[in-house]
């Protein structure tokens, strides 16, 4: 079992591969804390669970089994950094240079390029 690095590490580890990818902005540091916090709660979940030996149902007082709280917790922390990274553009489809969107040309844009502008 590994060690979770600490928030601190994440969020310097991200600062790092954001720099290394071209896209890190100063302004982007709030949410790269957020980025950094969830992604050690996932981190920290997903070593508790493995301790606990992957408990992934839990099961009522009528006698049914439902997915564990953990497990809910964990499929929902997932979809949050995948929200956030690719907001930060860490993912390879956020990173694609065929995905960007093209963007429409105004009225003045097109008058000024037809200006030689």
């Amino acid at each position: 079992m590994s060690k979770v690095p600490s928030k601190e590490t994440i969020k310097r580890r991200t600062v790092s591969d954001m720099k290394a990818l071209g896209v890190h902005k100063p302004q982007y540091n709030r949410l790269i804390d957020a980025y950094s916090d969830i992604v050690h709660q996932y981190l920290t979940l997903t070593e508790k669970f493995e301790v606990e030996g992957y408990e992934y149902e839990s099961y009522t007082a009528a006698g049914g089994a439902k997915k564990s709280p953990i497990v809910a917790t964990l499929e929902s922390l997932r979809k949050d950094i995948l929200a956030y990274s690719d907001r930060l553009c860490l993912n390879p489809k956020s990173n694609d240079p065929n995905n960007k969107v093209p963007t429409k040309n105004t009225g003045l844009v097109e008058v000024l390029s037809s200006l030689g502008g």
